[in-house]
């Protein structure tokens, strides 16, 4: 084994596979809806849901729908991961969050509830009660960093510092929360070394598992402006490989790598469009892990 990966370890965990239910909580963003900003970060087409259902009269109603589309997988049978996806799933009154996730931990067939949220929303009666919620099943917050430089992080309209992060972290962790960081490979203006440097960030941060996702340029978003003005080009497979190797050998050895490319609606993808056939490019991926003998935290400093 190269990484520790997602599903090698929920397997190790939880005795069985589990497939996550993607669902949207009905929020938005202090980045879209004028608190911070207008638009989202500039990469953003839809608060990273594009595969949740949408918004539907229930969560309840959302939960079977996506329990039918892994029908096949499962036999109907098997527990499943609630993963609150799209925009920013803590961003609203702690009454409103209690109503959205309580019953869904409450149920038999839900192993874990997934928060995706951003750092700065995050406030204290939010983590009490998320940490009220992971004493019933585990609870897992995602958390968009992306980067841990500043000027980038000023260029995709991030919103908040990586003090706001590294405070989150301590928060969650403090409460026996885990922690999963969003990071973003190929954004513009960034070196190899600046890549490497905020994996190796992350790793040091106290962050339990890491999402390392390649940089698409969606329709409709800032970036896509930028892209067709040409200010930057997107990654090839060749180099995103070489980035990702270089960015789990400096992760924590006991990290779980929740995933190493990540999905763009191929309706709305723009570049680089060899990512649409995702077969060709994990078989690519891992060739190349086993080619180079990659090793987790094989260049982790602590």
């Amino acid at each position: 084994m190269f990484y520790r990966s997602f599903s090698a370890e929920v397997r190790r965990r939880f005795g069985e596979k589990l497939y996550k239910l993607s669902l949207d909580g009905g929020m938005s963003c202090p980045n879209r809806d004028g608190t911070l900003g207008y638009g989202g970060c500039i990469f953003c087409s839809g608060g990273s849901g594009e595969f949740a259902e949408g918004p539907c009269p229930s969560v309840e109603e959302q939960l079977e729908k996506a329990k039918a589309r892994v029908a096949f997988k499962t036999e109907g049978k098997g527990r499943y991961i609630a993963y609150f996806q799209s925009y920013t799933n803590t961003y609203a009154p702690v009454e409103r969050l209690r109503e959205l996730f309580e019953p869904v931990i409450q149920r038999d067939d839900i192993a874990v509830l997934d928060i995706a949220t951003r750092p700065d929303c995050l406030g204290w009666d939010v983590l009490e009660l998320l940490s009220e919620l992971n004493g019933i099943k585990p609870v897992w917050v995602e958390l968009g960093l992306q980067t841990i430089h500043e000027s980038t992080a000023n260029y995709i309209r991030r919103g908040y510092t990586l003090e706001v992060y590294d405070r989150a972290v301590a928060e969650l962790k403090a409460r026996g929360i885990e922690v999963i960081v969003h990071m973003i490979l190929g954004l513009p203006g960034e070196t190899d070394e600046m890549i490497y440097d905020t994996a190796s960030y992350i790793a040091k941060s106290g962050a339990d598992g890491i999402k390392l996702q390649l940089l698409h340029v969606l329709r409709g978003t800032a970036l896509a402006a930028e892209y067709e003005a040409g200010r930057f080009e997107a990654l090839s497979l060749e180099h995103y490989t070489e980035l990702l190797e270089g960015c789990i050998s400096r992760l924590r050895p006991d990290m779980t790598v929740h995933r190493i490319t990540g999905d763009g609606a191929k309706r709305e993808l723009i570049a680089p469009m060899w990512s649409t056939d995702k077969k060709k490019v994990l078989s690519y991926i891992n060739s190349a892990f086993e080619r180079d003998a990659l090793e987790q935290g094989s260049l982790f400093c602590p």
